[in-house]
Formats: C-alpha cells, sequence, structure tokens
C-alpha cells in the first residue's frame, strides 16, 4: 500500500512557476522544464511551514543539521563518507559550476564535456571565457555510450583543463557503469585535467539501480574532483534555492569559496536550508515510491510509443525522469517537432538541437506528471502526428 499519492492533480497556473506560467495560453500543456508536478513530500511542507509560521526571515546561516543531513545521506545512499569541510552551500547548481570553472581556470581553456549536454553548461563555460569541447555519445541501437578514443584525444590537448561529467547525464538517461566511470578517471588523470561531477540527478532512478559516485571511483583523483549536488531535483524543492559544492582539495576549496563570494552566491536561504535538512533525513520512503511512480510513467510512454509509432524509439532510461525520444521517422528536426506540437496540439516539450544532439530528431519529454496528464500528452502527440 503506497503512502503518497503521486496522482493527485495539482493546479500550478497563476502560482509564479516557470513551467507553467512561462506560455499565456492555459491550454497549453508543459512537459520541458525540469520540475515535478508533484507536492515535496509531508516532512518537506512541514518544514518549511514550521519557517513560515515563525514570520521572520531574515538572513540566514546553514547549522550542524544541515551539514549532517548531506553526510548521512551520502553514507546511507551511496556509500560515500564526505567530511564536513568539504561542503559548500550555494542556491544553485548553474552558478556553483560557473564559480567553480572562474575559480579553476584561465580564459581560453578547453572544458570537455559529453553531448547531447543540458544547454545551460554552454551557457557557463561561454560567460566564463573557455571553449566547449564536445565529446559526443555514440548512438546505437537506442543507447548512447561514451567514445572514449575521441575523449583521450581531446583531453590531449594543451589547452584542456577541465572534464565536465553530467552523472547520470541529462538527457540521454545513461546511468554511468564503474568501468565507464573508471575509464574517464583514468584519462582524467593521465592528462591532468580537474573533473567536475554534476550529481543532481543521481537520486532519480529505477528502485535497486546502482549510482557510483565520481568520488567513490578513483581515490588518487580526489584532489582533483569536484561534486556538483543538491536535493532540488530528487525533492522537487528547486524554487527554495539549496544547493552544495563537494571539495576535498583544500586549496581549490579556497579558491571556488573565494569566486562563490566574488560571484555573490554565497547565501542560502532559510526555507532552502529547512527543506535540505528535512529532504535528506526523513523522506527516503517517499524518494522510494517516486521512483517506482516515474518508471510507471516511462512504461506508460514505452508502450504508447510501441503501439502507436514502433519506429520511435524512446532512449533506455536508466536515471532522470526526462524521456529521450528519437523521432527520426517523422522526417523532421527536434525544433520542427516541438512548434508543431506546441502550435498544433498544444503541447510544450524540449527539442534535442538545445542540448547540441548529434541527431537532429530527438525530443525530451519531462515525465514527472500525473499517469493523467502524461495520457492527455500523448493523445496530442497523437492527434499531430497519427500513426500511420
Amino acid at each position: 500500500m503506497n503512502k503518497f499519492n503521486f496522482d493527485e492533480p495539482i493546479d500550478r497556473h497563476g502560482t509564479l512557476s516557470y513551467k507553467w506560467d512561462t506560455i499565456s495560453d492555459k491550454e497549453v500543456l508543459p512537459l520541458w522544464v525540469a520540475d515535478m508536478d508533484f507536492m515535496a513530500a509531508p516532512a518537506i511542507c512541514a518544514a518549511v511551514s514550521r519557517c513560515a509560521r515563525h514570520g521572520i526571515f531574515g538572513y540566514a546561516t546553514t547549522n550542524e543539521d544541515y551539514y549532517n543531513a548531506i553526510i548521512s545521506f551520502n553514507r546511507r545512499h551511496y556509500g560515500v563518507q564526505l567530511e564536513r569541510d568539504w561542503i559548500m552551500p550555494v542556491p544553485g547548481i548553474v552558478p556553483a559550476l560557473t564559480a567553480v570553472l572562474q575559480a579553476l581556470t584561465q580564459p581560453g581553456d578547453e572544458v570537455i564535456l559529453q553531448t547531447p549536454a543540458y544547454n545551460c553548461f554552454f551557457s557557463c563555460i561561454a560567460n566564463s571565457g573557455l571553449t566547449a569541447k564536445e565529446n559526443r555519445l555514440i548512438y546505437k541501437d537506442g543507447r548512447f555510450f561514451l567514445d572514449f578514443t575521441d575523449l583521450e584525444e581531446k583531453a590531449s590537448s594543451p589547452k584542456a583543463r577541465v572534464l565536465l561529467v553530467c552523472n547520470p547525464h541529462n538527457p540521454s538517461g545513461r546511468l554511468w557503469k564503474e568501468e565507464e566511470l573508471k575509464r574517464i578517471a583514468s584519462i582524467a588523470r593521465k592528462y591532468n585535467l580537474t573533473v567536475i561531477s554534476d550529481e543532481i540527478h543521481c537520486d532519480i532512478r529505477p528502485n535497486g539501480s546502482r549510482f557510483y559516485a565520481f568520488s567513490s571511483i578513483d581515490e588518487s583523483l580526489k584532489d582533483r574532483l569536484i561534486t556538483l549536488a543538491a536535493p532540488s531535483k530528487t525533492f522537487n524543492i528547486a524554487g527554495l534555492k539549496s544547493a552544495h559544492v563537494i571539495c576535498a582539495n583544500r586549496d581549490f576549496r579556497y579558491r571556488i569559496d573565494r569566486q562563490i563570494n566574488i560571484n555573490e552566491i554565497c547565501d542560502v536561504n532559510v526555507f532552502g536550508i529547512a527543506a535540505t535538512i528535512a529532504a535528506y533525513t526523513e523522506c527516503d520512503d517517499w524518494l522510494y515510491e517516486l521512483n517506482d511512480y516515474i518508471q510507471e510513467n516511462y512504461r506508460l510512454l514505452i508502450s504508447f510509443f510501441e503501439e502507436n509509432y514502433p519506429d520511435i524509439k524512446v532512449a533506455d532510461l536508466e536515471s532522470t525522469y526526462l524521456a529521450w525520444i528519437d523521432c527520426a521517422c517523422l522526417k523532421l528536426d527536434g525544433v520542427q517537432i516541438r512548434n508543431r506540437l506546441l502550435k498544433e496540439g498544444k503541447l510544450f516539450v524540449n527539442d534535442g538541437q538545445m542540448y547540441h544532439s548529434a541527431q537532429e530528431s530527438f525530443i525530451r519529454i519531462n515525465l514527472a506528471c500525473t499517469k493523467a496528464t502524461l495520457a492527455e500528452a500523448l493523445r496530442r502527440f497523437r492527434k499531430v502526428f497519427p500513426p500511420n
């Protein structure tokens, strides 16, 4: 018997939702931005409510409960032992990535990343005066694989300084295997690269699957590793602006902390602190049921395409709640597909081009919604692109 009702419909219109209120047409169904349409776990709502009832929302500071919650969650779920001094609070992953890049590189340096890739990675790199070098994933039989030959070639460049890894990977949905991460680590060590591992999606995956934190892969790389993490994707609290940078290297921490302060992103708000503590200490059961629900939606999506569009291929969803879908059979690129779905079906999805996909026909659909919402979205897809 489930404790939590992920089928509950919640109207998000008029709540200043970026996902739901960006477009004025209320008939548009948005399955684009990576936040969830589920209410946060009861323990998180209770923690935030306690803060609200206090009625004073001044400047906040993190406490031992905050650090212990992060440490406990990582030890409990991933067998990773963090130290309190390694953890640096920040309001979000994206500004943190920019600060880390600016702290550890010089303009003109190269940052290697696997593409397709989260679109904000490119702006963080460009805004820091750096050059993005795309290590394109190999797409074969509906799955994505790392191109290690190309990775080593790019790593050998005299300007290469950073290897940015999305672990697990957005948008392909890959949950990197231990041996894959070990090969990445070996190349980084060989060419003296700093690794930045964005692990924001690591908790969203099928129950029983195994996630390998990059910090658990190669002890010799510990002093050249920075991990970016947050409860925001997992527990649907992105609006509360709470994330953290993890770095064992004391010199790197000093430089990153200095850049965080230069960029004025050193503060997190009181609601974010309370929500983080509750999420990491009281919500394991909610997370377990959430992951089951996401997988149920994934199976509904797979069944829909198998029955109606056997030539449309959905990448294996090993992690994240974002389905990565190859629509090559429609003979349109992702932007054209997105535009037609929006104009003719009032369905808002992401196109693959924004993630620098080598395969132009991909779209990304957010599965963190009720089954009824997903069913309506698929009905609209079928309306715009009638099956043969």
